[in-house]
């Protein structure tokens, strides 16, 4: 599965996780709009949640060129500061779906709900939509990244299990209601 983000650089860029998923080859960075590819969005902001039913959307089909490249698919992050992140910034051509419920395991916003760091939500996005070991390779690059997945393992396990976005907001509630 492709990961993409579209990249403002508005955050310092010794503690940007985008820009260190870069440097490794993991995601690819896109200075505008325009070149980001079409995919799933994660936005916070979006009307549907993430579910296993996206998967499809962000892992691409192939193309009928014939040179077996995955055309339309992409999941696709913004990175920005949160204090920026408002509704307009998530203008991005795609399939807009909100993450569930999940805790920050990043230095920064430790503990804080829904406060993701961009390879927390990439990593998260991964779990749900069944990539796993994608996600754990994403987060090897980061001291706090096997934290993550430790402090979210019982939700993104649930999330993962749903068949569709009214599952997942439903798993949500549950876990909220505890």
């Amino acid at each position: 599965m492709e990961l993409h983000i579209r990249y403002e650089g508005d955050d310092d860029p010794k503690k940007c996780t985008a820009k260190k998923l870069a440097r490794f080859d993991l995601a690819r960075l896109h200075r505008s709009h325009r070149e980001t590819p079409y995919g799933v969005v994660l936005n916070p902001h979006a009307e549907q949640a993430l579910s296993p039913a996206d998967r499809a959307s962000a892992g691409g089909i192939e193309d009928g060129g014939g040179d077996g490249r995955p055309t339309g698919g992409a999941l696709v992050a913004l990175d920005c500061s949160w204090e920026s992140a408002g509704e307009a910034r998530f203008s991005l051509a795609g399939e807009h779906r909100a993450l569930p419920y999940l805790v920050a395991a990043n230095p920064v916003n430790f503990g804080r709900p829904m406060r993701l760091t961009t390879v927390e939500a990439l990593a998260a996005a991964l779990v749900i939509l069944g990539e796993r070991e994608h996600a754990e390779q994403i987060l090897a690059k980061f001291n706090w990244g096997e934290t993550f997945l430790e402090l979210n393992d019982e939700p993104l396990r649930r999330y993962a299990a749903c068949a569709d976005s009214t599952e997942v907001v439903s798993v949500q509630s549950a876990y909220l209601d505890r």
